[in-house]
């Protein structure tokens, strides 16, 4: 029998929170404890972070977080917005605004964990992956899958999960059904996605067309274009790619 000292190391232990070290940190780069913007304090390389801090990239900032518990990496492009963790089990990041490319790899545990990024619009469900999502001013979500399968869970009700593969773009957004289409057509690959000009630009958006066999998309499954997603791609559109809007500079 488990005493009750034991079950409640047990249990805290289950409840301990991740481990973020910035691995990387180039530019301007920012860390707000507890995401408390008043105690916000430029960050270095090997620093560690905890969840619940914001974190913040300057128009030319970059950073790698790592979360060595679960085998993932995330490159933090210039101009974005992320908070650590989040109350949603599993859930490991959370975009607010701007791009981020991330990578998981295999774990050796016994037994499968969640490893998720939130979205403003879904949660992203990975199995050892590696992908690009990018948020614009709106919650607008353009998502690049390079290796292995992402499932896209809307957080609005009555819209079903949707697989996207390798090789696919899916754009979505809060109360828009996710849709995927081939990335290449839409000359958009994991080498131009990481660039300022590459990724998704404006016009660039799936053609609404659901792929067979998978799960039915529910509300707001009109193809993009009028009426749909209205010209998903980089994010607000009017500032250089990644150069926040307002707010404080680098």
């Amino acid at each position: 029998m488990i005493g009750p000292t034991v079950l409640l190391l047990v249990l805290a232990s289950a409840a301990a929170p991740f481990t973020y070290r910035f691995d990387e940190v180039k530019g301007a780069v920012y860390r707000s404890p507890a995401s408390d913007e008043k105690q916000e304090q430029r960050v270095a390389a090997g620093e560690a972070a905890a969840s619940g801090d914001q974190v913040r990239t300057g128009w030319l900032g970059r950073a790698v977080i790592s979360v060595p518990e679960r085998a993932s990496r995330f490159e933090i492009s210039s101009g974005t917005r992320v908070k650590l963790a989040s109350d949603d089990p599993g859930v490991l990041l959370v975009l607010e605004k701007g791009k981020v490319k991330a990578f998981f790899d295999v774990l050796t545990g016994a037994e499968p964990v969640e490893r998720r990024v939130a979205t403003p619009g879904a949660l992203l469900a990975v199995r050892g992956t590696r992908y690009g999502v990018q948020v614009d001013e709106s919650g607008r979500t353009s998502l690049a899958v390079f290796e292995g399968i992402v499932e896209v869970v809307s957080s609005s009700p009555g819209i079903a999960p949707l697989r996207v593969l390798k090789g696919e773009y899916c754009a979505f957004g809060p109360g828009v059904a996710p849709r995927s289409a081939p990335m290449g057509p839409m000359g958009i690959n994991e080498g131009n996605w990481g660039s300022r000009s590459g990724g998704m630009g404006q016009g660039q958006q799936p053609g609404g067309q659901q792929r067979p066999g998978s799960p039915g998309q529910g509300q707001g499954g009109s193809p993009a274009g009028p009426g749909g997603m209205g010209g998903m791609g980089a994010p607000g559109g009017a500032p250089p790619a990644g150069q926040p809007r307002g707010g404080k500079g680098p």
